[in-house]
């Protein structure tokens, strides 16, 4: 009996009841380390005495979280759409005026308040179009193609759920790389499809190898009907750049096999290391002929949250199709329909992402200066990661050749790993809470985003200030000393070396 002399009634929902599908979903960038992160916080707050004066939120590429500034001309123009009243002020520069003008003539009752079209507000789709055109070299791009996001999350999402159907042997698979983002494991999971996991190769860089996607595909095959393929170029967690061969290579196989083409690509504006070069599925897709370009499906995202924007917090992303079934796109139209619009104030910030001030405008020395100094200051973020953490004994770190992440190799003690196991956690989990606890530092472990068995690994954004990201590398190198030292007494677990490039020679 409850106190108030009632019966205590069964609820409707309970943990037994529900969705069993959402129960088996993970999401590691957001899990369990970063819960704890959270409390500390709370209790630096509270004047609870801690070996670190800060958390540092290293487990998310949440670029102004870090402190990047916003770009002028991108808030300028937000901020005018948001209070019209402004455009009436003699401080906003008269491109930026005439940028916030014809977008509020675009929104319902010139209000970014009002509904947009479920697809998003056709002029920006236009502008999507064109910017597409502009980067894959003059290629043609449709309006009638492209939707608008509620960042590419969103996106991949509702292009899943097209493609998931059946059960048993006739479930739907779906190919992810593994490290994978954990954004495509947990909807997979959601939607109870089969993932079908390739591995990036570790010691080319996290190449990705035709023969490694043969294997999984035929294997998977025995129990489920693979019908996509998921590639995210630049890499997370792995901030690898893939070659335009190899991107050819894979569309080849996508045809061979007749797979759906998933190209993530919303790190597109992130490479640094020389040599490397960003190449859009599409792009490569069309330049091969109409043999593929006439038949491969594929379906290409981008986001206004990375790049040099860093603009996570509007939601605002786009996805294009192309060669999907007319019928099909009609049933995607319905699809976007049922969420209604994205944002309209981040379809707004991508209009001005994908048509930005141009030579000779009032903002445009500005906007160029601003970009520029975001994307090389990242550059030189990757150099020193990479320099740094392959200083330390016992810790890899591949060349971040792009997005914003490092993904390095951790060698752990075998007592460390039977003290995880014994408290029912991954190892690398048990490293980065310790971590945590010690250092203030939030990274999220490999095993969260998938790693081949006996490796471990941790990931971390190389967003914060140069200055404070020197001393975070410094302080996770001393902690892995430190957690090794005690935790040995016998051979290190991990096939890891210690990489012996001094800062010298990394030229940092």
């Amino acid at each position: 009996m409850a106190e108030n002399g009632l019966a205590q009634r069964e609820k409707v929902l309970t943990l037994e009841s529900m969705n069993p599908f959402v129960k088996k979903v993970e999401y590691a960038v957001r899990g369990p380390i970063v819960t704890r992160a959270v409390q500390l916080e709370k209790e630096l707050q509270q004047g609870v005495k801690k070996p670190f004066s800060e958390v540092i939120r290293a487990n998310i590429g949440d670029a102004q979280a870090m402190g990047q500034k916003p770009i002028t001309f991108l808030r300028q123009v937000s901020a005018l759409c948001m209070c019209p009243e402004l455009l009436t002020e003699a401080n906003f520069p008269k491109d930026v005026k005439e940028k916030a003008q014809r977008l509020l003539a675009a929104c319902g009752g010139q209000s970014v308040g009002a509904y947009s079209a479920s697809p998003g507000i056709e002029l920006i789709r236009q502008d999507v179009a064109q910017y597409i055109e502009r980067r894959d070299g003059g290629i043609p791009a449709s309006p009638e193609n492209i939707f608008l996001s509620t960042g590419a999350s969103d996106a991949i999402v509702t292009i899943l759920k097209l493609l998931v159907s059946g059960e048993g042997r006739s479930r739907t698979g779906v190919m992810i790389p593994i490290p994978q983002y954990p954004l495509y494991s947990a909807a997979l999971a959601d939607l109870n499809a089969v993932q079908i996991n390739y591995y990036l190769d570790e010691e080319k860089c996290w190449a990705l190898d035709i023969g490694e996607l043969r294997r999984a595909l035929y294997r998977a095959r025995e129990h489920c009907c693979p019908r996509a393929l998921c590639i995210i170029n630049p890499g997370n967690p792995t901030g690898q750049v893939q070659t335009r061969q190899c991107i050819e290579d894979v569309i080849r196989f996508a045809w061979e096999e007749q797979l759906f083409l998933l190209a993530d690509e919303v790190y597109q504006d992130n490479v640094y290391a020389e040599g490397s070069h960003f190449h859009s599925f599409k792009k490569v897709l069309f330049e091969m002929g109409p043999k593929y370009s006439g038949s491969v499906e594929l379906a290409s995202f981008h986001s206004i949250s990375k790049g040099f924007m860093g603009e996570c917090g509007f939601r605002g992303g786009y996805m294009e199709v192309i060669n999907m079934d007319p019928r099909v796109l009609q049933q995607l139209t319905k699809l976007v329909s049922v969420r209604l619009c994205p944002p309209v104030t981040g379809q707004v910030l991508l209009d001005v992402v994908v048509n930005p001030p141009q030579p000779g405008e009032p903002s445009y020395l500005q906007f160029s200066q601003e970009k520029q100094a975001v994307l090389s200051t990242l550059a030189k973020k990757a150099r020193l990661t990479e320099g740094v953490l392959n200083q330390a004994p016992g810790i890899r770190c591949n060349p971040v050749q792009g997005a914003m992440y490092a993904f390095p190799q951790i060698q752990l003690p075998p007592l460390a790993v039977q003290e995880a196991e014994a408290q029912g956690q991954s190892p690398d989990m048990l490293f980065c809470l310790k971590l945590l606890e010690e250092t203030g530092i939030c990274v999220v472990p490999g095993s969260g985003f998938g790693q081949k068995e006996g490796t471990f690994h941790f990931r971390m954004t190389i967003l914060p200030p140069l200055e404070k990201l020197e001393v975070m590398l410094q302080k996770v190198t001393e902690f892995h000393a430190k957690f090794t030292q005690e935790y040995s007494r016998g051979q290190l677990v991990g096939s890891g070396g210690s990489g012996g490039k001094s800062l010298k020679q990394a030229g940092l």
